[in-house]
C-alpha cells in the first residue's frame, strides 16, 4: 500500500512538472512538416538574454526565458491565423527589418482599418525601469499587453464586439491546427491553447528581442564606462554624447545659456529607455487628427535602434507617427510648444510658465544625431531566433 501511494505521488509530481516545463513526448511531425526538418526543437534556440553586465534595468527582475515557450511565441508572433480573417500577424506591425516597428505612421489592421497610434518598436522592451506597456501605459505589464491587439476590433479582430468572435473562437481555431497541438504540448505539456499560454509564450519571445552590439556598446566595453568619451567615437559623436548627458543651464526665462541638452534625464544610458514617472512630452495631438487633443502618452520605445544603419529612422516617430526625420525630433525638443491646455507636460520641458528653449546650433544638432546613430546594432535585423519561421 505504501508503495502504491509512493508511486502515485511520483506520478503526480512528474505530471505537474510536465505541465509547467512542457512535454518531451512529442514526435514533432506536424511542426517539421510545416516549418522544415531544421526547425529548432531538439534543442530549441537559446533565448536567454545576452545583455552585458553594465545593463542594470530589467523589468522582468532577472527572470529567465523558457526557450520552448519563446519558440512557440515566435510562431505565434508571425502567424496570421491569430487574426480573424488570417490577414494580420503581430509581425505585420512589428517588422524585424524596422527594429520590430512599423514603417507606416499608423498600422493597417483588418479590412484596412488604422490603429489609433503608431506601433511602438519592440527592441529592448525588457531593459527599462518601466514595465507598463502601450504609449499611454494602460497595460500593467508585457504579459497583460500581448493579447490585447489580438482582441482589438481594428487590429486582429477577436474582440467579441461588433459581430466579431471572441477569444474563445481563436482558441478553438488554434486547437484545430495540428502544429499548435504539438507546440503547446511541447512547451506547456497540454495540447490545448489558452489565453494564458499564448500570453506567456509571446511575452517570453518579445522579451528576448534585444540589441547590444552597437558602436556605443563597443565603446563601453573598451573604456569600462557608460559615459564616455570613447576612443572608437569621432569627435562629433563624443560631443553628441556630452550634449546628451549634460543637463542644460537655463536662465530665468528658460533659455539655455550653457551646458548640454540633458536627454539622459528621461533616456538614461546604457539602456536609453524611458524612465518611470515621465509626463507627456508636448506632442499632445491625436494621431491622424492634428486638431485632436491627447496628453496620455507618457511611454516611448528605447532610443536604441531608433535609426537604421543608413542613419534614417527605422519607423515614423512619436505616438502620432508624423515625425519622419530625426531632425524633427531634435527640433521638437529644441523648443517645445505644447497646446495651452496641456497642463501635464513633463516639468523638465518647461521652466515655470515658459517653455525651455535650447537654442541649439546647427553643429550641435548634427553631433547629437551622430551620437544617437551609435546606438544602432546589427544582429537585431538578421538574427534567425527572431525571424519568421514560415
Amino acid at each position: 500500500m505504501k508503495w502504491c501511494l509512493f508511486s502515485f505521488s511520483l506520478l503526480l509530481s512528474v505530471s505537474c512538472n510536465l505541465g509547467s516545463q512542457g512535454s518531451s513526448d512529442v514526435d514533432f511531425h506536424e511542426i517539421r512538416s510545416n516549418f522544415g526538418s531544421d526547425f529548432p526543437v531538439e534543442p530549441p534556440f537559446d533565448y536567454q538574454s545576452k545583455a552585458p553586465s553594465y545593463v542594470q534595468l530589467d523589468n522582468r527582475i532577472g527572470a529567465g526565458i523558457d526557450d520552448k515557450k519563446a519558440t512557440l511565441g515566435r510562431v505565434l508572433f508571425y502567424d496570421k491565423n491569430l487574426s480573424f480573417n488570417n490577414s494580420i500577424a503581430c509581425a505585420s506591425c512589428h517588422q524585424q527589418n524596422a527594429a520590430f516597428g512599423d514603417t507606416s505612421s499608423r498600422s493597417i489592421g483588418l479590412d484596412g482599418g488604422l490603429t489609433g497610434r503608431q506601433s511602438m518598436r519592440l527592441a529592448n522592451l525588457r531593459f527599462s525601469s518601466e514595465g507598463k506597456m502601450f504609449w499611454d501605459e494602460r497595460a500593467i505589464s508585457l504579459n497583460d499587453q500581448v493579447t490585447q491587439p489580438i482582441q482589438d476590433h481594428i487590429e486582429m479582430g477577436f474582440s467579441g464586439l461588433q459581430g466579431q468572435p471572441g477569444m474563445n473562437s481563436l482558441l478553438t481555431k488554434l486547437d484545430s491546427i495540428p502544429y499548435y497541438n504539438e507546440l503547446f504540448s511541447w512547451a506547456f505539456g497540454n495540447k490545448s491553447a489558452s489565453e494564458a499560454f499564448i500570453a506567456e509564450a509571446l511575452t517570453d519571445f518579445v522579451s528576448s528581442i534585444e540589441s547590444f552590439d552597437s558602436k556605443y556598446d563597443q565603446g563601453v566595453q573598451t573604456s569600462g564606462t557608460i559615459n564616455g568619451p570613447f576612443s572608437n567615437f569621432t569627435v562629433e559623436e563624443n560631443h553628441g554624447l556630452e550634449l546628451f548627458l549634460t543637463p542644460a543651464q537655463l536662465n530665468s526665462s528658460g533659455i539655455r545659456t550653457g551646458g548640454g541638452i540633458g536627454c539622459a534625464g528621461c533616456h538614461s544610458p546604457p539602456e536609453f529607455s524611458i524612465g518611470a514617472g515621465i509626463h507627456n512630452n508636448g506632442v499632445d495631438h491625436v494621431a491622424g487628427d492634428p486638431s485632436g487633443f491627447d496628453t496620455t502618452n507618457t511611454k516611448s520605445p528605447s532610443l536604441r535602434d531608433v535609426l537604421n544603419s543608413s542613419g534614417t529612422p527605422n519607423t515614423p516617430m512619436m505616438h502620432t507617427g508624423d515625425f519622419l526625420e530625426f531632425t524633427t525630433i531634435i527640433e521638437h525638443y529644441n523648443e517645445v510648444i505644447p497646446d495651452v491646455n496641456n497642463t501635464t507636460m513633463d516639468p523638465r520641458l518647461a521652466k515655470g510658465p515658459s517653455v525651455v528653449k535650447m537654442e541649439l546650433t546647427t553643429s550641435e544638432r548634427e553631433d547629437l544625431e551622430s551620437f544617437v546613430m551609435t546606438l544602432t546594432g546589427s544582429a537585431l535585423y538578421s538574427d534567425v531566433r527572431w525571424s519568421s519561421p514560415f
